[in-house]
């Protein structure tokens, strides 16, 4: 009997624009079906055919997750190259970054800011608490009042209390650091002067739950550090989100127990930010589509690993960013049990989103609500299994104290940028008078291998 051999056909499902991974220039770009794997594929006439995988699987299908539409006018924005915020742009700001310092007390491979420095004397460029209070005000002024402190190492400033002060005092509502958590496992009385001078919680870098994961992805064995920074946290009732980089091959096998940990450890812990593996700063050579995972893949992993416990179904896509960027899951611990709470959009992307619309302050809703699932509460709720959690006053006061958030966020490289999502970023960092679209700030070519200004 002769064998069939079905072959899958290759077809252009997407045209957008990107750039060249080498010279940044913007070129345009198409997104080609290969069987059920989607990937970003364009051409620069200096330096040739780039192509990445954004997408494996069909489970969320690439094409009705969300129902993302390319944005309807025909502008094409020069961006990333003049980023601040346009007019082109079609996302105000939910969460503004500022790096209070540049160096840092690990040499990581996988890192945003390509902070190498583990020298921890002061950085002349290390700005001021006076400086930083009057970007405070610029950023309040502009309704940017949900702000993460980031770097960089924030923690590696003896006066981080200070600058959260300062954020605190110009007005900003929620204060999140972003932090290896070193320093906070070592340094309680440092912990809780953060947590005093107004910090509102934590989002920890948080890559597995075992050593060889961080030997692997940070140099060397920081379980433990991480652990203590959580146990440090918990005793000044600071909320801690896990953040872990998503590697194949590495941990992505671990995304259950990761979330296992999670759970177990609520109320601390309030919840989980998968971010797959991107290419900004340092790495040694182009990345190949083996050396990256993407949304579907992690959706997927979290079923499988927690045998179902959370399921694809349980996850919506977002209505603020690209609903390619991310996903998010709402959920409740009980005592016995996990309880769904996970709001579902329109998928046919007929909802509204309050981050597009360009003169109302409704956005807010959205920040204070991330705001009050990450952020401990002050009241105290019991563990005992015969709770009745069918009276409501009982229920809303375990949704509080007990809220989990299962989220993720797939950051854009040089070689999977695109403009279309780029437009509906959310996440921007504040530098030099501009609010520059996360991803953009953050770019780097393969041959500088440093971000760009």
């Amino acid at each position: 009997m002769k064998k069939t051999i079905r072959r899958t056909v290759r077809e252009p499902v997407r045209q957008t624009r990107s750039v060249c991974p080498v010279c940044l220039r913007q070129l345009p770009a198409v997104i080609i079906r290969d069987g059920e794997n989607y990937s970003l594929e364009k051409t620069c006439p200096e330096h040739g055919t780039f192509s990445a995988v954004i997408w494996r699987g069909s489970r969320p299908s690439f094409e009705t997750w969300g129902g993302a539409l390319p944005p309807s006018d025909a502008v094409s924005p020069d961006c990333p190259h003049a980023c601040g915020l346009c007019g082109a742009h079609l996302r105000q700001t939910c969460c503004v970054l500022l790096e209070v310092t540049s160096r840092c007390n690990l040499g990581c491979p996988v890192c945003f800011a390509s902070s190498g420095n583990s020298d921890n004397s002061r950085d002349t460029d290390e700005p001021p608490v006076s400086t930083l209070y009057e970007q405070f005000k610029i950023l309040v002024k502009n309704g940017n009042t949900f702000v993460q402190l980031s770097g960089g190492e924030p923690t590696v400033r003896d006066d981080l209390p200070e600058i959260v002060a300062a954020a605190k005092k110009a007005g900003c509502e929620n204060i999140q650091l972003n932090t290896n958590g070193l320093r906070l496992g070592e340094d309680a009385a440092y912990v809780k002067a953060l947590r005093d001078a107004g910090l509102s919680f934590v989002f920890l870098q948080f890559d597995g739950t075992t050593d060889d994961i961080y030997k692997k992805i940070r140099g060397r064995a920081l379980l433990d550090a991480k652990i203590a920074a959580i146990d440090v946290c918990g005793d000044n009732r600071l909320g801690v989100t896990l953040v872990p980089t998503v590697i194949p091959g590495i941990n992505d096998h671990n995304i259950g127990d990761i979330l296992t940990f999670g759970l177990k450890r609520s109320p601390v812990i309030r919840g989980v930010h998968f971010q797959p593996v991107s290419y900004f700063g340092r790495y040694p050579k182009p990345p190949a589509d083996r050396d990256r995972i993407t949304l579907p893949e992690i959706l997927n992993a979290i079923e499988e690993q927690t045998d179902g416990l959370i399921q694809l179904n349980d996850f919506a896509p977002s209505c603020c960013d690209h609903p390619r960027c991310t996903f998010h899951g709402d959920f409740v611990v009980l005592p016995d049990s996990l309880m769904k709470l996970t709001a579902k959009t329109d998928t046919r992307n007929k909802s509204t989103c309050a981050c597009g619309s360009k003169d109302d302050t409704s956005h807010l809703k959205n920040r204070n609500f991330v705001s009050r699932r990450w952020k401990r509460t002050d009241e105290d709720a019991s563990d005992d299994p015969g709770a009745d959690y069918e009276d409501m006053e009982t229920f809303l006061k375990r949704v509080r104290t007990h809220g989990f958030t299962v989220t993720a966020m797939a950051f854009q490289d040089a070689y999977t940028l695109d403009l279309e999502r780029l437009r509906r970023c959310s996440l921007h960092v504040y530098r030099d008078g501009r609010t520059i679209p996360f991803c953009a700030y953050y770019l780097s070519s393969y041959e500088e291998g440093t971000p760009q200004p």
